[in-house]
């Protein structure tokens, strides 16, 4: 599938619904604090929750957070190994355990995702972090923080690319993955974001206000009942997923369905889905826009495929538990900062 996104003020996109959903957020949500904005010589930690990096690995990211004018704390996860994390349970807890408790951290950047953060959820102290709060930084795996926080403490957290994700040479880097680098640094400054993406006639034109959420599908599906179960209702929701196929992504659909995660929402973004082609002689037979469709036939919001996020180069960052305001239309579609 082709893409072409960027950050502005219109998200371009078709519609193949007769109906005009209008949902505005009215206030039956808490309000989310949100994480001071980092000023210039601030302290970036950097630590790996989920699976193993070098130390050689995350140079091309400390360089480029260098250049935008902050410090960086190098945590002791970066390096470790055990199998396939980074380093131990107990080292990675106390590594990010330590990032929250430390005061002149301002932000803390997860150098990867993986897997490994739901093993050392129910054993992080968030007393001092829920006081003074600091930005979350990372996607994938790290949906384990961002609905653990996002629903414990309604304070915000950035679900963007990682440490892995910044380029060796930034001289050769694609003009897309430059500026989803950069939505990282306008983020953490303070800048009021806005988003577009292509069109696809599977959207479904409205307006909706509300509080930002999401991630990756199938980590708020094995959170679902737990202490970090994702809280949807009046919320404008993004997910997206690589490598399953659509036997999957439909049971992860039917999973957010039936535990009512998509019937009072405010909008519903789809972002980009890496998708397992089906084995010949049993294939599925729906497409993506046709499972998420028949999933939220019954709702009346705004819904938007192919949105720049996920496991992809145009992954932007996107501020989780931010007001946000989604328009669609029959021209193009919006998705910017409210707050």
């Amino acid at each position: 599938m082709k893409r072409k996104s960027f950050l502005t003020s219109i998200l371009p996109a078709a519609i193949s619904f007769n109906t005009v959903a209008k949902t505005f957020d009215e206030g039956s949500v808490k309000h989310f604090k949100i994480p001071s904005s980092l000023q210039p010589g601030d302290l970036i930690g950097i630590t790996s929750p989920a699976g193993f990096i070098t130390i050689e690995d995350i140079q091309p990211a400390i360089k480029k957070m260098e250049e935008w004018g902050y410090r960086v704390k190098i945590g002791s996860t970066i390096g470790k190994r055990d199998f396939t994390f980074g380093g131990t349970d107990a080292e990675r807890l106390a590594d990010l355990q330590q990032m929250l408790h430390d005061d002149s951290v301002k932000a803390i950047m997860c150098a990867r995702g993986g897997y490994g953060a739901v093993r050392i959820i129910d054993g992080i102290d968030f007393g001092r972090f829920i006081k003074k709060p600091k930005w979350i930084i990372g996607f994938s795996d790290i949906t384990v923080l961002h609905t653990h926080i996002n629903s414990n403490f309604n304070i915000a957290t950035i679900h963007s690319k990682m440490c892995n994700s910044f380029p060796s040479d930034w001289s050769l880097a694609e003009p897309v993955q430059k500026e989803t680098i950069e939505s990282i640094r306008k983020c953490l400054s303070g800048e009021k974001m806005q988003y577009h993406a292509l069109p696809n006639a599977a959207n479904r034109q409205g307006i909706a206000q509300g509080i930002l959420v999401g991630g990756n599908l199938k980590t708020i599906e094995s959170l679902a009942g737990s202490k970090s179960d994702l809280i949807t209702k009046d919320k404008i929701l993004f997910v997206e997923d690589t490598g399953e196929y659509l036997y999957s992504i439909d049971r992860m659909f039917w999973n957010l369905k039936r535990s009512g995660k998509l019937a009072q929402l405010k909008g519903l973004i789809v972002g980009g889905f890496k998708i397992k082609k089906d084995d010949a002689g049993d294939e599925f037979g729906q497409t993506l826009e046709r499972i998420v469709s028949d999933k939220i036939s019954e709702y009346n919001y705004p819904v938007c495929f192919d949105f720049p996020v996920g496991h992809q180069k145009n992954n932007f960052a996107l501020q989780c538990g931010v007001r946000h305001q989604m328009d669609v239309n029959a021209d193009g579609c919006s998705l910017r900062i409210t707050n």
